[in-house]
């Protein structure tokens, strides 16, 4: 089985990107904000990537960072994008979670701390992980195109 290495960071870290609160609601929107800056989820089986089965790579919402690559995507059924790895070890960092009386590893973007989602060891070949991601802290660019030049939202 293939081995993701987990680099883990306290609530302290610094992240390279940092801007005001009212900076990151300007250029990620109120759903963005909420999911990304707040650490919110959106409701099972409704977000853009759920079902999505495009070739391409997904961006961070909030840095435009490459996070993962959809030949790692697949259906787990829990109702949100499910990877079985980043794009790179890099490109995500990990947080303990013990939010709503339970025992989770939050995934966050590695340049701005973003919330992405969270990681389970349920998931399938090749690293039995399951990347439980939210479709709005995630651009998806269609293979052979480019990715924004900016963040438009």
């Amino acid at each position: 089985m293939e081995k993701v290495k987990m680099n883990f960071v306290e609530k302290d870290h610094k992240f390279e990107i940092t801007v005001d609160n009212k900076e990151w609601e300007k250029r990620l929107g109120p759903t963005r904000y909420f999911i990304c800056r707040e650490a919110g989820t959106e409701r099972p089986f409704t977000g853009e990537y759920n079902d999505h089965t495009e070739k391409g790579v997904y961006y961070s919402a909030a840095t435009l960072e490459p996070l993962f690559d959809s030949k790692d995507k697949f259906e787990s059924g829990c109702g949100w994008p499910s990877f079985t790895k980043p794009i790179t070890e890099n490109a995500v960092l990990y947080r303990e979670d013990h939010s709503h009386g339970m025992h989770r590893i939050e995934v966050l973007d590695a340049k701005s701390g973003s919330h992405l989602g969270h990681v389970f060891n349920d998931g399938p070949e090749p690293t039995g992980l399951r990347y439980c991601i939210n479709s709005a802290a995630l651009i998806f660019v269609k293979e052979g195109e480019s990715k924004p030049e900016f963040n438009p939202y």
